[in-house]
C-alpha cells in the first residue's frame, strides 16, 4: 500500500547515535537517488557532529523521515552556519517538515549567537524558491554555475548543478515578519504588474529572453521559471536545458550588473503559470540593514 504521511506527531531533535547517522545515509540515497560516491562518508558525519556541526533529525516514531545538516563557516569574514543538506521523505513533503527543520536550525544558531545561515538551492525549483524567499525570507546576490560539477550520480542533477547561494539573516525584521506570516506580497505583485521579465514563459512553455540593456536600466528585474521543472525534465530534457541556460544567463548578467534576488512569487498567473523572481538594484546590506551590523 502507498505511504500516506505522518502516522504520529513528528519529533525534531539532535542526532547523537552512530545508528541515527546510518539512517541519514539511507535517507540520502532514497531522496536523491545518489550512489555511494555522493553520500556523506560516515567518518565525516561522525567527525563533524563531534566537532560541533548541527545534525537534526525528524522522527515519526523511530523512523527517520527527514534531516538537516549544517556546519560552521565564514561569510565576509564573519562566523555563520552553512546548511549543506536537508532532505524529507516523499510521503512527508506536504506537512511543512522542511520549513520546521529550518526553524530548528535557526533556533540552534541563535542559541550559539550566530545570526546568519547560508545554503544553496537550484533556482529552477519553484517549491524550494517559495520556501526560501516567501516563507523564510532569504536574499541572494550569488549564482554558482555547476556548483557541484556538471552533474552528480543523482537523477535530479542531470541538468547541471547551478545554485543560488542564499543568506538567511536570522534576527532581521524581514525574517521575523515572514515567520509571523505578515503580509508582504502586495509590493511584489505591484512590481510584477509593470515589469517585462528578462526571461519569460513563451507559447509552448519555452523560455524567451528579452532585451538585457533595457532591463538593466530599471530598478527591478523579473525572471520567470516553470512551475514544475521536474516535470519538464522528465517530458523534455532539451527544453529543461533551454530553461537552465536562459535563467543562468539572466541571473549572472543581472547580479553582475548590481542586482540581487529579493523575492519569489509562485504561480502568480494561476496553477499552470510560471513562478517569478524579483531582483532589486542595490546591495543586500542596504535592503536588510541587520546584515550590515550583525557582526559590527
Amino acid at each position: 500500500m502507498p505511504e500516506t504521511g505522518p502516522k504520529s506527531a513528528i519529533t525534531i531533535r539532535d542526532l547523537k547515535a552512530f545508528s541515527e547517522l546510518k539512517m541519514v545515509e539511507a535517507l540520502e540515497k532514497e531522496v536523491w537517488g545518489v550512489s555511494d560516491l555522493d553520500v556523506i562518508p560516515m567518518t565525516l558525519a561522525v567527525a563533524t557532529r563531534e566537532a560541533g556541526s548541527i545534525w537534526l533529525g525528524a522522527f515519526d516514531g523511530r523512523e527517520l523521515v527527514g534531516f538537516a545538516f549544517a556546519f560552521l563557516g565564514l561569510e565576509s569574514n564573519s562566523l555563520m552556519l552553512h546548511s549543506h543538506m536537508l532532505a524529507v521523505r516523499q510521503a512527508y513533503r506536504d506537512s511543512d517538515l522542511g520549513y520546521k527543520l529550518k526553524l530548528a536550525q535557526r533556533e540552534r544558531a541563535l542559541a550559539l549567537r550566530i545570526r546568519e545561515i547560508t545554503w544553496t538551492f537550484d533556482p529552477l525549483q519553484s517549491k524550494n524558491a517559495h520556501l526560501n524567499f516567501d516563507k523564510l525570507g532569504v536574499v541572494s546576490s550569488s549564482y554558482k554555475v555547476d556548483f557541484y560539477g556538471p552533474e552528480t550520480s543523482s537523477v535530479l542533477h542531470r541538468n547541471s548543478t547551478d545554485r543560488l547561494w542564499v543568506r538567511w539573516p536570522l534576527a532581521s525584521r524581514r525574517v521575523q515578519d515572514r515567520l509571523q506570516r505578515k503580509e508582504h506580497r502586495t509590493h511584489a505583485l505591484e512590481a510584477l504588474a509593470t515589469l517585462v521579465p528578462l526571461v519569460r514563459f513563451h507559447a509552448g512553455g519555452t523560455p524567451e529572453r528579452t532585451d538585457l540593456s533595457a532591463a538593466l536600466k530599471r530598478q527591478r528585474i523579473a525572471i520567470e521559471i516553470p512551475s514544475d521543472i521536474g516535470d519538464v525534465e522528465q517530458r523534455d530534457p532539451a527544453l529543461a536545458r533551454e530553461w537552465r541556460l536562459a535563467t543562468r544567463w539572466a541571473f549572472t548578467e543581472a547580479l553582475a550588473a548590481g542586482f540581487f534576488v529579493a523575492e519569489f512569487c509562485r504561480t502568480v498567473r494561476g496553477k499552470q503559470g510560471p513562478g517569478v523572481y524579483i531582483l532589486e538594484k542595490g546591495t543586500i546590506e542596504e535592503y536588510v540593514p541587520e546584515l550590515q551590523r550583525a557582526w559590527a
